[in-house]
């Protein structure tokens, strides 16, 4: 009788720790947004940066917006390991807290610390010895070539402090400080965008520079934020302490950051090779390159408030799932898509109404804007179906299922949208490859429901 009285207490004590935590709890609306909008800061910073430097190379040429574009795939290739990396360290350091395994959790902090730079010896490798490799791919203009080398080969020289950067933002964020990372993104981005004219087009001794100084100031805009970042991790943060005296690497602890973190990189990969295939397929018109460049920073404004909004969605359905709220956990997921869709549509709109102006920000030539404003307005069908397509991919990943959400991504970014770009190509012309995009979108809509109306089959709908 004792032991059952126990057991039963214990139950008890598990129903009040669900009813009280603020996942099980608060308004789900609320709650979503007090989870999301430090990621979706974040992500728009990130974003931030990318058409900065856009914005005023496009101010040089028309070749010089194609040249950066080209070299983006590496870029976001680079930003995929260093988040992919911290996603890691900080899923481990807070689980590490949470047990309260405090010198476990700083030693995890120390090896995401140097595992920045380990990342980045490789990087600057490629920088010195890869980078006229991979832009003799392209079967483009020379000045592209050389220019977008000579951006690319300085911003993986000086990547050290983007690696760095990320890796202590995400060990910040995995002790709860969101605020303090997103303040050290920040001043980085302020810092690139006061630099990027000085140094692109000179000012009193500084002088003209183009594509190489837009490189310039982004990696001093970076420094910065890694500067700020180490101050607030080596003298203001007391959660986690990182030891530089003495520290080796552990194989043990280097699995498990990679178990995490490798399927984040792989699906962050994803993008890059969507977007390297993609530039391939364009090559044939130095135009329709800048389009595609101007459109992918234009697009990462719309997408990152809601790849935000998925960080936020995310805890809550999981949650809700592992407590067995089967209303909950699907409020959630409807909200959370309804926001996405609402995020979706008015940007939708806003590339329908005023592609003109959009493609302006980027000094657009008038070959650009005739290729472009329709190219804009296609481009734009994508968007409410990828809202879908992104909310229920968080679904998957919050009740476990991160493979489909992989199969998913694959599916939208390179299975359906490259044969379907190519295709378009070679039977109508360039300015029809864009429909790729739409096409892509609703095949995935498709595959995403199948998926999910399975999933609820099989797994929600048997929740109590």
């Amino acid at each position: 009788m004792k032991e059952q009285a126990n057991s039963n207490n214990i139950e008890r004590t598990k129903q009040n720790d669900i009813s009280d935590n603020k996942m099980g709890v608060m308004p789900i609306g609320k709650l979503m947004i007090t989870l999301s909008w430090p990621a979706m800061i974040s992500m728009l910073i990130q974003a931030l940066y990318n058409i900065v430097d856009s914005m005023f190379v496009g101010m040089i040429s028309e070749a010089a917006l194609s040249a950066i574009t080209l070299i983006f795939p590496v870029q976001m290739f680079l930003i995929a390991v260093a988040i992919g990396t911290g996603v890691g360290v900080g899923s481990l350091i807070s689980r590490k807290l949470g047990a309260n395994e405090q010198d476990e959790a700083n030693d995890v902090a120390s090896h995401g610390f140097f595992l920045s730079f380990v990342n980045w010896s490789v990087f600057a490798l490629f920088g010195v010895f890869g980078v006229k490799a991979f832009m003799n791919l392209y079967d483009v203009s020379d000045y592209i070539i050389q220019n977008g080398g000579i951006y690319l080969q300085i911003i993986c020289i000086g990547s050290v402090f983007a690696l760095v950067e990320v890796n202590i933002e995400k060990t910040l964020q995995s002790t709860g400080n969101t605020i303090m990372p997103m303040f050290a993104s920040l001043i980085g981005a302020v810092t690139n965008i006061i630099l990027d004219p000085i140094f692109i087009f000179g000012i009193g001794p500084i002088p003209q520079m183009g594509v190489i100084g837009a490189a310039i100031a982004t990696v001093i805009g970076q420094a910065v934020s890694m500067c700020v970042g180490l101050f607030l991790i080596f003298g203001y943060s007391h959660d986690v302490k990182i030891k530089v005296k003495g520290f080796r690497f552990k194989a043990d602890i280097l699995k498990q950051i990679y178990i995490v973190g490798a399927p984040s990189i792989l699906m962050q990969t994803v993008s890059s090779i969507m977007l390297f295939m993609m530039n391939s397929i364009i090559a044939i018109s130095q135009t329709a390159i800048a389009i595609f460049g101007s459109y992918f920073r234009l697009q990462s404004f719309i997408f990152m408030p809601v790849f935000g909004l998925n960080q936020g969605a995310m805890p809550i359905i999981g949650y809700n799932f592992g407590a067995k709220n089967k209303e909950r956990m699907m409020k959630a997921y409807q909200t959370g898509l309804a926001f996405s869709i609402a995020i979706m549509t008015i940007g939708m709109l806003v590339f329908l109404a005023i592609p003109e102006k959009l493609l302006y920000i980027f000094s657009a030539s008038d070959a650009m804007i005739e290729m472009g404003v329709p190219a804009l307005r296609i481009l734009s069908l994508a968007f409410i179906p990828a809202g879908f397509a992104i909310m229920t991919s968080a679904t998957f990943q919050a009740t476990g299922h991160g493979l489909l959400s992989m199969w998913q991504s694959l599916l939208r970014q390179i299975l359906v949208l490259v044969p379907v770009a190519f295709v378009l190509v070679r039977l109508f012309g360039i300015s029809y490859v864009w429909w790729s995009f739409p096409i892509s979108e609703l095949a995935d809509v498709v595959f995403s429901m199948i998926l999910l109306r399975r999933l609820y089959k099989r797994e929600i709908a048997t929740l109590a």
